[in-house]
């Protein structure tokens, strides 16, 4: 078979810190961006329904690219279609800051979404180079770089951005995204090196990409794990979405308090997943840990509406941490369970269904939220993240 992964020793000691510090800056520059977009709508007198398209069509995009770059990085390589994204993702921050219209800037923003869908390949590389039963402790030290640049871009972004200037108030932290994206772009040219030997043929025999997306909805294993990422991430993100109107309605709670509860529980992520995660991962196995992970983030949803106070960050922050040890348990399973030409692609497949869940779990809780009952988000998480226990020990067995 032409494509297979290179030795692990030749690339993962040099590669690995590249790729974290490539995720680290890729998400401060993302993390800039998510903020200031309600404005940055607003700034062309955009009704609140065109608002949400933007916000959608980046998740939308990235439902879209991580299966194809998945796959392509199976063909290719890891670093061209590295390089290749993330240079795309340059360009879309770029002409984001000069979009002349409301529209121009959704297109934007959904190829922006195609571009950014390479954590697959991020995923996929890791995989290659690293043996079976490290790789949570690898795809939690992602998670770590992805949650620290999320909590670092948003301040930046704060601080660049002049929305009195109107809509050229926003081009200055748009650049500064667009340049964060190249100089990731020269990091993995210069320091990462290919995990894979590529096909001869971009065209040579091997199964549709519908055949293999056939497989892995039909995979005992890899359903139930891609299931878990769905239904998991839809009530996370509902909660996200929903949390500021929650507490604004329950306790009159302002920008500065709901900012303070996220940064509390982006620290909590970051700890997790840098110290805790991979360790008990190795300890107690993959499956096990991702079943108590859902649990615990099942309980801490479902008691927030009885909370008040500090109970609530404490509860969010909790939840947080349940989500933390899980999530980097799905990447790592599918990895042990997908055929090693075809990774990439599993990956893509279980990352678009995270990016699903980004676009239907803001819509199910803002649809509870609005006919419903404030609290209604909260057990209908809950209710979503049930089922996932059950699933997690299933693909144990």
């Amino acid at each position: 078979m032409d494509t297979r992964t290179i030795s692990p020793d030749a690339t993962q000691t040099a590669a690995l810190p590249t790729l974290l510090a490539v995720m680290f800056v890729n998400m401060v520059g993302f993390g800039i961006v998510v903020p200031l977009l309600p404005f940055y709508a607003k700034s062309f007198s955009a009704p609140a329904w065109q608002m949400a398209l933007i916000f959608s069509a980046y998740a939308a995009g990235a439902f879209f690219g991580e299966p194809f770059w998945g796959r392509m990085s199976d063909r290719l390589g890891r670093k061209p279609i590295l390089i290749s994204t993330v240079c795309g993702n340059c360009l879309c921050y770029f002409a984001l800051a000069f979009a002349p219209d409301i529209w121009s800037a959704f297109i934007v923003r959904f190829l922006g979404g195609m571009a950014s869908g390479n954590g697959s390949v991020i995923q996929g590389y890791i995989a290659d180079v690293t043996p079976a039963g490290n790789r949570t402790g690898r795809m939690s030290m992602l998670g770590a770089a992805y949650n620290l640049g999320f909590i670092v871009g948003p301040a930046l972004g704060g601080l660049l951005a002049h929305p009195s200037a109107g809509h050229a108030g926003f081009r200055l932290p748009l650049v500064v995204a667009s340049g964060l994206a190249g100089l990731c772009a020269v990091g993995i040219t210069l320091f990462v090196r290919e995990s894979r030997m590529p096909r001869h043929h971009l065209f040579d025999s091997q199964p549709s990409r519908w055949a293999v997306a056939g497989h892995a909805v039909t995979h005992p294993v890899i359903a139930r794990l891609m299931l878990v990422m769905f239904l998991a991430g839809s009530a996370f993100m509902g909660i996200e979405f929903v949390f500021s109107l929650w507490s604004a309605a329950r306790f009159g709670w302002t920008t500065r308090e709901v900012g303070l509860a996220f940064a509390v529980t982006g620290v909590v992520a970051v700890i997790c997943q840098l110290l805790v995660t991979g360790r008990v991962s190795r300890r107690f196995g993959e499956a096990n840990v991702l079943a108590l992970g859902m649990a615990l983030t099942t309980a801490a949803i479902s008691l927030l509406p009885f909370a008040h106070g500090a109970w609530v960050v404490a509860l969010l922050a909790f939840s947080a941490f349940g989500q933390s040890i899980a999530g980097p348990n799905i990447s790592a399973l599918i990895s042990r369970h997908a055929a090693a030409e075809h990774q990439g692609q599993y990956l893509g497949l279980n990352n678009a269904a995270g990016a699903l869940a980004r676009l239907t779990g803001p819509f199910m809780a803002g649809l509870a939220f609005a006919n419903v009952g404030v609290n209604a988000p909260f057990f209908l998480a809950g209710l979503l993240v049930a089922p996932a226990i059950l699933l997690a020990r299933q693909a144990r067995r």
